[in-house]
């Protein structure tokens, strides 16, 4: 690591002052130490890679063919929402009352609801506003906004079933 000193001349003005009804200005130049640092290292830092979670989400009615369309994103682990990761890839989250009545992802209204078919062990327990909305709901479904993708330190898979209430 190395260190430089920068003696540099700076103009520096100092106020106008009144001294006998006469105004002089006193204007002079010092030199001021100006300390800057820049660190060098030979050594590269170790490069860490962080944790990803990988999403499938699954469509909530099947296609003409009889299967459900997937849809897959990741995220970084513990850095996320399941409901920005789903907005950040366009993904619909919300039925036809949700698109006119949700909330915004603070929590109050219950529209966001998912189902976690796979890797509920890689999200975050269930916060006391999913136990208010949903108490009477199977254990397996979440609010998007309200469930935290991974925890910085896993990694693995979560499968999502989009709009549960909607699957027939």
């Amino acid at each position: 690591m190395s260190f430089a000193v920068n003696f540099s001349p700076l103009p520096l003005r100092s106020p106008e002052t009144t001294t006998g009804g006469n105004k002089f200005p006193k204007s002079f130049t010092r030199k001021r130490p100006m300390l800057s640092f820049a660190a060098t290292n030979s050594t590269e830092a170790a490069q860490t890679t962080t944790p990803e979670i990988e999403l499938e989400f699954i469509g909530p009615k099947a296609g003409g063919d009889g299967k459900y369309p997937v849809d897959r994103a990741s995220a970084v682990s513990g850095e996320k929402l399941l409901r920005t990761i789903m907005a950040d890839n366009k993904l619909e989250l919300y039925g036809t009352y949700g698109k006119l009545m949700n909330c915004g992802g603070g929590g109050s209204c219950g529209t966001c609801i998912v189902e976690v078919v796979e890797g509920k062990e890689l999200l975050n327990e269930r916060t006391n506003t999913e136990l208010k909305y949903l108490k009477k709901k199977p254990e397996s479904w979440r609010l998007a906004c309200q469930t935290i993708v991974g925890n910085k330190e896993n990694s693995g898979k979560v499968v999502i079933q989009r709009l549960p209430q909607q699957k027939k």
